[in-house]
C-alpha cells in the first residue's frame, strides 16, 4: 500500500496546485470551477476509485468523470464490463478490499455506491487508507457503524460527502433561510411522510444457482450467509434487514435532513414507532416513528414524526395538504411551511400572501459532487459531510431499532446504547461475517 507520507505529499500537491491555478487568474481557472463543464489540466485531476458502479453508483461515477477514473470495482460482471466500456484505462476488481490495498496506488478519492451493509466496511477502509469518501444515503447500516464513521472523518480530516443532493440544491437551502429567520415562529413539531410502502414476505425456499455474472459471496459481505435469490439483487435488498432498512432507510436521510439542517438538530433523546408486528425479516408494510429532541439554545425541544406506507399526518384530514407523494411540514407558532425537494409553500395562503423571503444568506445552489470533489483539493467544508450525516442516520436507523423492539426506546447518546430495553442493543451494532471488519 502507499505510504502515508506520500499520500499526504500528493494531497498537498493537489490543494497547492487547485490554489495557484486560482490566484494565477480568471484565465487560467478551470471552466467547471466557474459554472462550466470545462476539462480539467492534468495538476488538479484528482484519482478516483468507485465501488458499486451499477444504478446509483453508475451516475455517481459519472459525475466525476472531469477526474482520472483509475480504478472500478462491483461483485456483478455486468455493471463492471459497462462502467470498463467507458473507463478502459481503469482497474478493475471485484473485492473493494483489495482496490483500497492495491500496491502503490495513487487514489485520491473514492465513490462508495454498493449496497447499504457495505457502505461502512467500504468507507471505513477508504478513510483508514487515506482516501478522500463520498458515499451514498443512507451513511451505514446500523448505528455504531454511523458514530464509527463520524469519528474517522474528523480524526483524518479527510473531506467526505454523503449522497443526499437535495441539501445542496436550491429549494432545501430557501427553507432553511426561512425557518431560521422565524418566518413560522417557534416550531415544536416536524412531520415527514412517504407514500410508497413495503411488501413483507418470509425468506424464500428455492435457491436457485448464482448467476454468472455475480459473485455472490462478496455481494453478501459482512452480513450473515444465505443463499443466493433474486430477491435480494440487484434492486429489492434494501427491504430486508440483513441489507437496508427499508422505506425509513431509504429516504429518510434526504427528508430528515431539511429538518435536522434547518432545526440544528442532532442526537434524539426517545424514539418509538407504531405500525404492524415486527416482521423477523424485512421492513414493514407502513411505519410512522417518532423522535424526540431537546431544547438546543434558544431553540424549544422539538418532535418529528415520519409516516409511510399510505400514513399521514392528521392535518392531512383537514384538507390543507399539497398532493406530494413526500414532503415534509413543519409547524410554527405563527404558520406551516410545506417543503419537497423542488418546491415549499407558506400556509395559511392568506397570511402569507405577498410574503417577501429573507435575504439569502446560504450560498448555493451548488453541485453537490462538485462541493466534494473541491474540498477533496482545497479541504473546504462540505455541507453533508460525515460530522453531520453521522447523527442523521443515527436517528434514523433508531427508528428501524425501536420498531424491532416495540417499545419506546430512551436514547443515550454519550454512551450510545438504549437504557430502558437492553434487548434494543443488540441492533445497535453486529456481529460481521468472518473475513470482514470495520
Amino acid at each position: 500500500m502507499i505510504s502515508r507520507e506520500n499520500r499526504l505529499n500528493r494531497r498537498g500537491f493537489l490543494q497547492q496546485s487547485f490554489a495557484g491555478a486560482a490566484l494565477a487568474g480568471f484565465a487560467t481557472v478551470p471552466r467547471h470551477v466557474l459554472g462550466g463543464a470545462g476539462h480539467l489540466p492534468p495538476s488538479e485531476k484528482l484519482n478516483i476509485a468507485g465501488i458499486g458502479v451499477g444504478n446509483r453508483g453508475w451516475t455517481v461515477i459519472r459525475q466525476m468523470e472531469a477526474h482520472n477514473i483509475v480504478a472500478i470495482c462491483d461483485v456483478d460482471a455486468n455493471y463492471l464490463g459497462k462502467a470498463s466500456e467507458r473507463y478502459p484505462n481503469a482497474r478493475k476488481y471485484n473485492d473493494f478490499r483489495k482496490l483500497i490495498d492495491w500496491e502503490e496506488n495513487s487514489i485520491d478519492a473514492v465513490t462508495v455506491c454498493s449496497p447499504d451493509h457495505t457502505h461502512a466496511p467500504a468507507s471505513m477502509a477508504a478513510l483508514r487508507a487515506g482516501k478522500h469518501v463520498y458515499c451514498e444515503k443512507p451513511l451505514t447500516h446500523n448505528v455504531y457503524e454511523a458514530r464509527t464513521m463520524a469519528k474517522a472523518a474528523r480524526e483524518t480530516g479527510l473531506a467526505t460527502q454523503m449522497g443526499n443532493e437535495a441539501h445542496s440544491g436550491r429549494n432545501y437551502r430557501r427553507v432553511v433561510e426561512l425557518i431560521r429567520s422565524g418566518a413560522i415562529g417557534e416550531i415544536r413539531e416536524v412531520h415527514i411522510w412517504r407514500e410508497l410502502g413495503s411488501e413483507p414476505r418470509y425468506r424464500p425456499r428455492e435457491t436457485p444457482p448464482v448467476p454468472p455474472n455475480l459473485n455472490w459471496d462478496l455481494w453478501l459481505g459482512p452480513a450473515p450467509e444465505r443463499p443466493y435469490h433474486s430477491c435480494y439483487h440487484p434492486v429489492q435488498w434494501r427491504h430486508w434487514w440483513d441489507f437496508g432498512n427499508g422505506q425509513l432507510g431509504d429516504m429518510g436521510c434526504h427528508l430528515l435532513d431539511l429538518p435536522f439542517w434547518a432545526l440544528d438538530l442532532k442526537y434524539p433523546t426517545t424514539v418509538e414507532t407504531v405500525g404492524p408486528p415486527a416482521h423477523p425479516e424485512m421492513y414493514p408494510r407502513s411505519l410512522t416513528a417518532r423522535w424526540t429532541f431537546p431544547a438546543r439554545n434558544s431553540q424549544p425541544p422539538v418532535e418529528l414524526t415520519w409516516y409511510d406506507g399510505g400514513k399521514k399526518p392528521p392535518m392531512w384530514e383537514e384538507g390543507i395538504f399539497p398532493s406530494w407523494s413526500e414532503g415534509v411540514l413543519f409547524v410554527g407558532a405563527e404558520g406551516m411551511l410545506f417543503s419537497h425537494f423542488g418546491r415549499y409553500e407558506l400556509h395559511p395562503r392568506q397570511k402569507f400572501a405577498g410574503f417577501e423571503p429573507p435575504p439569502q444568506t446560504i450560498p448555493g445552489p451548488i453541485s453537490h459532487a462538485q462541493e466534494w470533489l473541491t474540498a477533496c483539493k482545497t479541504g473546504s467544508p462540505t455541507g453533508t459531510h460525515f460530522g453531520y450525516t453521522g447523527p442523521l442516520t443515527e436517528t434514523v436507523l433508531l427508528g428501524t431499532v425501536a420498531y424491532r423492539t416495540g417499545q419506546k426506546l430512551e436514547w443515550d447518546a454519550v454512551n450510545l446504547k438504549v437504557t430502558n430495553c437492553p434487548e434494543a442493543n443488540e441492533y445497535i451494532q453486529r456481529e460481521y461475517r468472518k473475513g470482514w471488519t470495520l
